[in-house]
């Protein structure tokens, strides 16, 4: 393994490889930050020394992380508020929010700021799209037995949503039903198509595709573009793209991408606190999606556009909202910015994910060009991984004995195989991961090899 090489990408810092390409969208700097010195290794430690170093944090995916420089603005915001908290409603709030919708508006290459909207998190502006849905079936704007396709890989409180709010008021529910291991994209296109299609018998219409940009578990980077222009072709009413995995983590261009909607969390790859999300809603040929898009918390905005409904949604904390401005100047101090970063994250966990497989004689779950900043790493078959359960009883091990905390994923076997690979890891790599994480990983699988520890003897 070329651990020179995997150095000087998984520092972020002063050792990064400053050759990467420019984006297609303007850097967007403050003349403050346009002449910041590139952060050092030694600073991007001091920046997340608040987290527990006894344990190897390779589950960036879940809850992402927010460098100490954020948290203090974060806390400068909340103590305005604090202190006279009238002028901070009347003076602060609204300029505030509208900040940082102007930048996540330029990042997302989306036309108008009105088509951005920050909300709680994924779950939220999944709800707000799905109302939508509900809403036109109830009202007679969609018929009964309508259709609503979703990836059978889709995040669990999605699918419950969909749940909620579209089959409950008529709407028929398809899953594509995707393979892993992937081989290609070519797979998720074929298997998608077949979903339209079987959509549309008996003269139904599709009126919602729901897509993820990033599969959580089993984490895939799926072929969106092309999907988004399938739909268009198959004459789908409208596309929502759940992105919880998006921005900072893989290329979310809005022109390119072309959605009616499309969330993403801004704390998972993007460093913000806990909890903030964008919710892009498109203006295209006059018509505005945003008219009946409401906050599922109905306050004094309401009927004024998503984006206002969300801005105040009575009294609470609007930390995390207020804060864009300070992480793009944390962003901005790595060589390449945003687009620096999740180009040496893909190439470390990659790499990272080779080292294992090669170590355990396993695979990746799907190939490189479809893992973003997460990688699905096949565990040794001898851990006896036969169920969820399993799953969760050597993820809990790993953390309590090991001091490891990764996500293990179960996939049950197909008819037929013999010896099936059926535990995966989804490790994840962010600027502060070094190198000897994926090592203490490694060695903790080792030994439980070695051991000859099996989930059927770990306890529940």
């Amino acid at each position: 393994m070329a651990t020179h090489n995997l150095q000087n990408h998984t520092l972020n810092g002063d050792h990064c490889d400053s050759t990467v390409p420019s984006s297609k969208k303007p850097k967007l700097s403050s003349p403050a930050t346009t002449t910041t010195t590139i952060i050092s290794h030694s600073q991007i430690q001091s920046e997340f020394s608040h987290h527990d170093l006894s344990i190897a944090r390779i589950n960036n995916g879940s809850f992402g992380s927010c460098p100490q420089s954020v948290i203090s603005a974060q806390k400068q915001w909340q103590l305005q508020f604090l202190c006279q908290p009238d002028h901070f409603y009347y003076n602060q709030l609204k300029p505030g929010i509208l900040h940082s919708r102007s930048i996540v508006k330029s990042l997302i290459n989306a036309d108008h700021v009105d088509e951005v909207s920050l909300v709680d998190n994924a779950t939220t502006a999944a709800a707000i799209v799905l109302q939508k849905s509900a809403r036109s079936f109830y009202e007679g704007r969609y018929d009964k037995g309508d259709v609503a396709v979703m990836l059978h890989y889709a995040y669990g409180s999605v699918k419950k949503s969909v749940e909620a709010y579209v089959t409950r008021a008529g709407g028929r529910v398809i899953e594509v039903q995707l393979p892993f291991p992937v081989k290609s994209k070519e797979e998720i296109i074929a298997k998608f198509r077949k979903a339209l299609e079987k959509g549309k018998e008996n003269g139904k219409k599709v009126r919602l595709a729901v897509i993820d940009h990033v599969t959580s578990m089993p984490s895939v980077v799926i072929p969106i573009k092309e999907l988004v222009k399938i739909c268009r072709e198959e004459g789908v009413d409208q596309v929502f793209v759940d992105a919880a995995h998006g921005i900072g983590c893989v290329d979310v261009d809005m022109k390119e991408i072309g959605p009616d909607f499309y969330t993403s969390n801004l704390y998972k790859w993007f460093f913000c606190p806990p909890s903030v999300a964008f919710l892009y809603s498109r203006k295209s040929s006059g018509q505005d999606n945003n008219d009946d898009l409401h906050h599922p918390v109905v306050s004094h905005e309401y009927g004024n556009g998503l984006a206002v409904e969300s801005s105040w949604i009575g009294n609470r904390d609007y930390s995390a909202q207020l804060v864009v401005p300070s992480v793009l100047e944390f962003i901005n101090k790595f060589p390449g910015g945003i687009e620096g970063i999740k180009k040496r994250n893909h190439e470390a966990v990659v790499e990272m994910g080779e080292m294992l497989v090669k170590e355990w004689g396993t695979h990746l779950g799907c190939p490189p060009e479809m893992c973003g900043s997460m990688v699905m790493v096949g565990l040794p078959v001898c851990l006896g991984i036969y169920s969820e359960s399993d799953a969760l009883k050597l993820r809990t091990h790993l953390r309590n004995n090991f001091g490891v905390e990764v996500p293990i994923y179960f996939r049950a076997p197909k008819d037929g195989e013999v010896d099936p690979v059926t535990g995966y890891a989804r490790i994840s790599h962010q600027v502060y991961n070094k190198v000897d994480d994926y090592y203490k990983f490694r060695d903790a699988i080792n030994k439980i090899v070695s051991d000859g520890t099996t989930c059927a003897c770990l306890p529940n």
